[in-house]
C-alpha cells in the first residue's frame, strides 16, 4: 500500500550543517527503499517563505504569500513510499533524522481512476525549462460530507480530467487524494523514544486531502494551476516548490 509521509519541523531548528546531514541520511534511507522496491519519491520542499496559498471563493482567486496553516512546525518535505502496512511505515518514519526534532505524518494514499502514469524520472522534450511544484490540497471535511458522495466524485473527476491536461502538456508529475484524516498517524522521536499517535500533525478545521506534482516555469504558472484545482473552492491550495535531488541509484 503506498504511504504519504509528511515531514513537519521548525525551520530555524536546523543549521545549514545540520539540514545537509539531514538530507544525506534520508537519501541514504531513499536508496534502501529503492533497493527492496518500496521507493517512490521523495524530496524536501524549499522554505516556507516561498509559499503561496489559494482559494477560490464565488469565482475570484484569493491568493496570498504564505502557507495554509501559521504553526511553529512547516511542511518541509514528503517521501511517498510502498510498503505492505501502517507498522513498516511507522518504522521508517521512525527513522527519518526530522523525527528528532519535528513531526512525521503517515497518510495512506488513495486510489483514483483516471490519474495519468506517474511521472518523476521523466523528461519533459525541448520546451522552457521548468521547476517542479507540490499542490497540498486542504479541505474542509465536513463541507465534502455534508455535500454528499455525489458532489465529492464530480469534484474528483474534475481533478482527475485536470491532471491529464497537465500530462498533455508535460506538465504532469504526479498526483492522488489521501484517505481521510482520521487515518493519520504521527510519529516524533524524543531524545530516543518513539512517540506514535492516532491523528494528524496539526489539529486544524482543513485537513490535508490530497497532492499535486507538477512542472510549471515559476510560481506564477503554479498558482493558476492551484486556482482551477476544484478543492480550492471549498478549501485551500498551498504551493511549495520542490528541491531539485539526485534520484537514488536505479530510479
Amino acid at each position: 500500500m503506498k504511504y504519504m509521509l509528511l515531514v513537519y519541523s521548525p525551520e530555524n531548528a536546523w543549521t545549514q550543517e545540520e539540514w545537509t546531514a539531514c538530507t544525506q541520511k534520508s537519501l541514504g534511507i531513499c536508496q534502501e527503499l529503492q533497493s527492496r522496491g518500496q521507493f517512490i519519491a521523495a524530496s524536501p520542499l524549499h522554505p516556507v517563505a516561498t509559499a503561496a496559498s489559494v482559494r477560490v471563493r464565488n469565482g475570484q482567486a484569493l491568493i496570498t504569500a504564505g502557507p495554509f496553516a501559521e504553526t511553529t512546525e512547516q511542511l518541509g518535505g514528503f517521501f511517498l513510499i510502498d510498503v505492505p502496512h501502517l507498522d513498516e511505515a511507522l518504522a521508517i518514519a521512525a527513522r527519518l533524522p526530522a523525527a528528532s526534532k519535528g513531526t512525521v505524518e503517515i497518510r495512506p494514499v488513495s486510489p483514483l481512476s483516471g490519474l495519468p502514469p506517474d511521472q518523476f524520472t521523466a523528461t519533459p522534450a525541448g520546451g522552457v525549462p521548468q521547476s517542479r511544484y507540490m499542490l497540498l490540497c486542504y479541505d474542509h471535511e465536513p463541507t465534502w460530507n455534508a455535500a454528499g458522495p455525489e458532489a465529492l466524485q464530480a469534484a474528483q473527476q474534475e481533478a482527475a480530467q485536470l491532471t491529464q491536461e497537465l500530462h498533455a502538456r508535460q506538465a504532469y508529475v504526479s498526483a492522488s487524494p489521501l484517505y481521510p484524516v482520521s487515518t493519520a498517524t504521527s510519529v516524533r522521536i524524543r531524545e530516543g523514544r518513539r512517540f506514535v499517535h492516532d491523528g494528524p500533525f496539526a489539529e486544524t478545521h482543513e485537513f490535508l486531502g490530497g497532492y499535486y506534482l507538477i512542472r510549471a516555469r515559476d510560481l506564477n504558472e503554479a498558482i493558476q494551476v492551484a486556482t482551477r484545482h476544484s478543492g480550492a473552492r471549498v478549501g485551500t491550495v498551498e504551493v511549495r516548490r520542490v528541491f531539485e535531488l539526485p534520484p537514488p541509484p536505479g530510479a
